[in-house]
């Protein structure tokens, strides 16, 4: 949308025409003073350039005084109060609520963050399209890992993945062990591979173990796609150390994204002109068949806050209008696979169980 202003030059009025981006300073607050919603509000005080910081609602007064004591912010006393003052809002509370602190967001106009996974059920999230088509406003879901400088890095080596392996383990920590390690860890790389394979899925399998929770801590799922891509996704949230590297197999080429150290190795073949050099690793393919040349490529990457980045991605799709890195539509996509996995889980628990 223009908006036009008066402006009268040399006794003649004149309209002058302004872009959306006009007013480049958004207006935002935080639902939500845990651990993670304290280092969104860190983050975004980072970020005044961008965002004028209003404030934060939490009905926990812990989290609120703790948040108010670290960072000098307001805390509003109810969520109308704190929509009301802002152009937009980040939801950093439990998955639980995601749905009910989104739609009224929503209700009232305002852009939305939201914190992975988008909501609590699949029938919520569709709902939350539904008000943000009727509101107008941007959506963005807080799937981290599209911003990891590896997978920002390894885009661009991507062409048509036929085979990918994922490994997401973590040690244990009693945050998180409300819901399936499927929801809690696994979402981010199911995300990460429906951004790269533009195929539907055709068959999931899976298999999990309850360990120390009342939900699956470690599982495996198999997601086949009508492409013919296979994704092969291990999530452990009981492992002794910590690991977050997914590997994509495609024709001539295996990418390697190390989304916890923050690396990405490529290896390619390439097809050898003339004579290769007495330096390059080749194959020799068989006769009639060109010889290949093996490259090896690891890109030095700079290190980035991948949460301060998908804030700052938040904000230049609301002002330039246009679709944010992870829409809303993303977010139901991931969280629609991760339930059929979680079912699929529960069946097999079922059947173990007789």
């Amino acid at each position: 949308m223009l908006i036009t202003f008066p402006v009268f030059d040399n006794h003649v009025r004149v309209i002058r025409i302004f872009a959306p981006n006009y007013w480049s300073m958004l207006k935002i607050g935080v639902l939500g003073a845990g651990h993670l919603g304290k280092i969104h509000i860190k983050l975004l005080l980072e970020l005044s350039d961008k965002y004028e910081f209003i404030g934060f609602y939490d009905p926990n007064d812990e989290n609120a005084q703790s948040a108010i004591e670290t960072y000098k912010v307001a805390r509003f006393d109810s969520i109308d109060a704190i929509l009301a003052e802002v152009d937009c809002i980040d939801i950093v509370t439990p998955t639980l609520s995601h749905f009910t602190c989104a739609s009224a967001a929503l209700r009232s106009s305002k852009h939305v963050f939201i914190e992975k996974p988008v909501t609590e059920t699949v029938d919520e999230a569709r709902k939350l399209i539904n008000l943000a088509h009727e509101a107008g406003v941007k959506v963005q879901v807080g799937h981290v890992e599209r911003f990891n400088p590896a997978f920002q890095a390894a885009l661009p080596y991507f062409n048509k993945p036929m085979f990918i392996e994922t490994h997401r383990l973590a040690q244990f920590n009693p945050r998180g062990t409300d819901v399936p390690v499927v929801l809690d860890l696994m979402i981010h790389d199911l995300d990460a591979i429906l951004s790269v394979v533009k195929s539907p899925v055709k068959r999931i399998s899976a298999s999990g173990v309850s360990v120390v929770s009342d939900t699956p801590d470690i599982a495996n799922a198999r997601i086949e796609f009508e492409n013919g891509c296979v994704a092969n996704l291990t999530a452990s949230r009981i492992s002794m150390k910590n690991m977050r590297k997914s590997r994509f197999f495609q024709k001539d080429a295996y990418i390697s994204v190390d989304f916890l150290d923050k690396e990405l190795e490529v290896v390619s073949m390439i097809d050898v002109e003339g004579e290769p050099d007495p330096f390059d690793i080749v194959f020799d393919m068989g006769e009639g068949k060109p010889i290949k040349k093996i490259l090896f490529d690891k890109p030095d990457l700079e290190p980035i806050n991948a949460i301060k980045e998908e804030l700052s991605s938040f904000h230049d799709a609301i002002v330039n209008d246009t679709v944010p890195i992870v829409p809303l539509e993303d977010g139901y996509l991931a969280l629609d696979v991760a339930q059929q996995i979680v079912d699929k889980l529960k069946a097999s628990t079922a059947l173990v169980g007789q």
